[in-house]
């Protein structure tokens, strides 16, 4: 059941009431709050305030604010005038009834229209954002049209003065032509009115033969006119070029062709006997049988922690190649992940015998061998002589402190165990 707020107070003017509800602790907010002309509703549960008003109000400018554990109403009234009471008396539930579904009714209206209202105040907004949209789209396209204008009359004009140019060009080759034609048949001509003059004048015979013999002449030295003289072609030949055999990066030297001689038997030697050696090499590739090939084969192979196939491989490089270091390194993490600790002890050992001299270039494999080593020492609790390897390690690296951490707890192992004896 709702508790029904009794107190409350009001005063007013002629022309707005001020009307103060206080909440007992409890929260309102504006949904909480229902005013209509002549129906005021507060619903804050389990409070609950209901009034039907002396008279008519304006809903729509009227305010109310919560703060202070209140909430203050300013209720503006239709028609100025003062109010007897705050409330109706004698209000029967018929009435009050009434009152309360007709503010319901109208509220609904009220909100209604003001939803319709919204919808079309949106829709002239998208109106005219559509409207808008359109005709910068409209401004673009037509100054795009204007630039297409433009290289259009720009492009025309251009090869219309590129075609006049060929065409004066063209006049002035022909009329150049011409000239150059003229001043070789005038000479012609002189010589034969000379000739002419010295035997007297011809028949009509022999001037008609002179005449088609002169017409050929012109032609054929027209003709020759405009032949271009073009060069005469290259002659082919096939050249050849014959390469020194060389097998060493060096210079060849006089001196020592027979020590470079016995140096390739010995290679090829070796090989034949590794090849007959081992057996498994018959079905590989020319590729696989590549040390490095292998390696990277391990390497891989080992990332997706296939141990056992990539200490398959490496072993075969080894075969292959037994001095590269990083094959012995490589194999030794295989062996510390398949618990083969004398082995990766081996392994780390004869990579440190060939990782000589110490250079900056082999620091980094000299740390992971020694580190490798001393792993391996310290599981098989042998834990001074893995502290050495560390310590070792440090040395080349003194910033690493990955290392600087695990040498330390080898030292509080050793401390331990000293202890316990």
């Amino acid at each position: 059941m709702p508790v029904w707020l009794r107190e409350h107070s009001w005063r007013q003017t002629l022309t707005a009431v001020y009307l103060s509800l206080p909440l007992r602790g409890a929260r309102a907010t504006p949904g909480s709050i229902f005013c209509s002309e002549q129906y005021l509703k507060v619903s804050v549960p389990p409070f609950l305030f209901e009034a039907v008003l002396y008279a008519p109000i304006d809903d729509t400018n009227s305010t109310a604010k919560i703060g202070n554990g209140n909430i203050f109403f300013t209720l503006y009234k239709k028609e100025p005038a003062l109010w007897d009471s705050l409330t109706l008396a004698n209000t029967d539930k018929e009435k009050l009834q009434n009152l309360r579904e007709n503010a319901v009714l109208k509220a609904q209206e009220k909100a209604k229209e003001e939803t319709e209202a919204r919808k079309i105040t949106k829709q002239e907004h998208k109106k005219y954002a559509l409207e808008a949209t359109m005709k910068v789209e409209e401004a673009e396209r037509k100054r795009i049209e204007d630039l297409k204008e433009k290289e259009r009359t720009k492009v025309a004009k251009e090869l219309e003065l590129w075609k006049k140019q060929q065409k004066d060009g063209d006049k002035y080759k022909s009329i150049q032509k011409k000239g150059e034609l003229h001043q070789e048949i005038e000479p012609l001509k002189e010589r034969k009115n000379e000739k002419m003059n010295k035997t007297g004048i011809p028949n009509e015979g022999t001037s008609k033969t002179r005449l088609k013999s002169t017409k050929g002449s012109c032609s054929i030295f027209s003709q020759n006119l405009k032949e271009e003289q073009l060069p005469a072609p290259r002659a082919a030949a096939t050249i050849k070029v014959n390469f020194t055999p060389r097998v060493f990066p060096t210079a060849l030297r006089e001196s020592r062709v027979a020590e470079e001689e016995e140096w390739l038997h010995k290679q090829a030697e070796a090989r034949r006997i590794i090849n007959s050696d081992l057996a498994e090499l018959e079905d590989l590739k020319e590729e696989e049988k590549n040390p490095d090939w292998l390696k990277d084969k391990g390497n891989k192979m080992f990332a997706m922690g296939d141990y056992l196939g990539a200490v398959n491989a490496y072993n075969l490089a080894v075969r292959l190649n037994n001095s590269l270091p990083l094959l012995y390194l490589n194999r030794a993490a295989c062996h510390l992940k398949l618990r083969n600790l004398h082995k990766a002890i081996q392994d780390s050992s004869k990579a440190l015998e060939l990782l000589t001299p110490p250079v900056p270039d082999n620091e980094n494999a000299r740390v992971k061998a020694h580190v490798r080593r001393g792993t391996a020492f310290c599981q098989l609790e042998l834990y001074t002589e893995g502290l050495e390897d560390y310590e070792a390690a440090l040395k080349i690296d003194p910033t690493n402190k990955n290392i600087e951490k695990d040498a330390e707890k080898i030292r509080h192992l050793i401390q331990g165990t000293m202890q316990s004896s």
